[in-house]
């Protein structure tokens, strides 16, 4: 009956209220075209393991060699440690990436808007039309970051931005390049020095044909969000039809 045994999909449980505010922002920004979605920069924060494990390696092996040393793979609590990073970028170009040495509280992130977002704003769009978006972390949220955007609302804005919506926000795909390109290198990183080196050259070497890709993706996405009136789209796991091939 041409069936196959597979597993189940994992995706994300998007709550009823969060639904309807995915759909909200989708309806509002349905008719942008990638041109109004390049005055957009896109942040995220992510983090980066020094050892990872696939729980899917398979081997064979006879039924009493389950502790023969050829049968086991080691594991290193936590992953043996690992680097969190801040990044944004838009159409135009790569911006800045800042290693977090620590997990990122409200005046963690209050410098990194200061010493960062701001001036990579009112650089790239010193006509005041560009937008800034970030999700809804706790840290950006606090008080004293929403009153430093007020200080420059008249220089950008900050986007309104949709709760449980990684699949619109193309930076995600962009850590996915960046996990691809640490498990592909020849000599992979020893410490955390290692790692953290090895990120910022891989992000410094995004092409551009690989970011603007994903910008000019958001009329999709957008679209995908309202054929699913809020719910999960298939943006949740890359980008459909075109497996970042520009980004590789």
């Amino acid at each position: 009956m041409v069936y196959n045994s597979r597993r189940p999909r994992r995706v994300p449980l998007i709550s009823t209220t969060n639904r309807k505010k995915r759909l909200q922002f989708a309806q509002a920004h349905q008719n942008w075209t990638v041109e109004d979605w390049k005055n957009v920069a896109w942040s995220d924060e992510s983090r980066f393991l020094l050892r990872h494990s696939d729980g899917r390696v398979r081997i064979w092996r006879k039924q009493n060699e389950n502790m023969d040393p050829s049968c086991r793979v080691t594991t290193v609590q936590s992953g043996g440690g690992g680097v969190m990073v801040w990044g944004m970028f838009s159409w135009h170009t790569l911006g800045p990436f800042v290693p977090i040495g620590h997990r990122l509280n409200a005046m963690a992130y209050l410098n990194i808007v200061s010493d960062h977002v701001h001036p990579f704003m009112t650089t790239m769009y010193p006509s005041s039309d560009g937008y800034f978006q970030q999700d809804n972390a706790p840290c950006h949220k606090a008080r004293i970051i929403s009153n430093l955007f007020l200080e420059h609302d008249n220089e950008f804005t900050v986007v309104k931005w949709p709760p449980q919506s990684p699949d619109l926000n193309p930076i995600e795909h962009l850590w996915d390049v960046v996990e691809w390109e640490l498990r592909a290198l020849d000599v992979h990183p020893t410490n955390l020095h290692q790692l953290q080196d090895a990120i910022l050259s891989i992000w410094a070497n995004i092409s551009k044909e690989c970011f603007q890709h994903l910008v000019e993706s958001m009329p999709h996405r957008i679209k995908a969000v309202l054929k699913a009136k809020g719910g999960q789209t298939q943006y949740y796991y890359g980008v459909p039809n075109n497996p970042l091939g520009e980004c590789r």
